[in-house]
C-alpha cells in the first residue's frame, strides 16, 4: 500500500505546522548529487545516522508491520483460499439441505448421488438431533 502523495502547501493552522514539522525534522533525507561525488545529507550527518540506526535497531513488531508486495501478496492468497473453502463448505451444506427438504417432500432420493453424498447426508441427518438437544439444554 502506498503513501499519498505530500501536498508541498502553506499549513495555514500553527499548531498543525508544528506537529508537521516536528514529525519532519525526526527524518532524514540523504542526497546524492549526479553533478558532484558529494553527497548531501540533511540535517546533519550525526543525526542522519541516529535515525538511520533507531531505523535498524527497530522491534520485531514494527517490523512485523513492515509488508513487502511478496507477504503481502502471499497473505491475501491464503485469505481468499480460506474464504474459498468457507464458502464451498457453506455451499454443500446448504445444497444438503435443499436434498433433505426434496426428500421430506417426495420420500425419495435422487438416483444420481454417490457413496460420499450419501456419507455427507447421513451426517447432516445424524447433527440434527445432537443440535436440538442442545437447544433443548440451553433453554431448559
Amino acid at each position: 500500500m502506498t503513501r499519498k502523495k505530500v501536498k508541498l502547501a502553506f499549513i495555514s493552522n500553527d499548531s498543525a505546522r508544528k506537529a508537521t514539522y516536528n514529525k519532519r525534522e525526526k527524518a532524514c533525507a540523504i542526497i546524492s548529487n549526479p553533478f558532484s561525488s558529494k553527497t548531501e545529507v540533511w540535517p546533519d550527518l550525526e543525526r542522519a545516522r541516529q535515525v538511520i540506526e533507531r531505523y535498524q535497531n527497530s522491534s520485531v513488531k514494527d517490523e512485523t508491520k513492515n509488508v513487502n508486495q511478496e507477504s503481502f501478496l502471499l497473505q491475501r492468497i491464503t485469505k481468499a483460499r480460506e474464504q474459498l473453502q468457507k464458502q464451498s463448505h457453506d455451499s454443500r451444506e446448504k445444497e444438503m439441505n435443499n436434498l433433505m427438504i426434496g426428500y421430506m417432500k417426495n420420500r425419495k432420493l435422487p438416483d444420481e448421488l454417490c457413496v460420499s453424498e450419501l456419507k455427507e447426508f447421513n451426517k447432516l441427518i445424524e447433527k440434527i438431533p445432537k443440535n436440538m438437544d442442545n437447544k433443548i439444554d440451553a433453554l431448559g
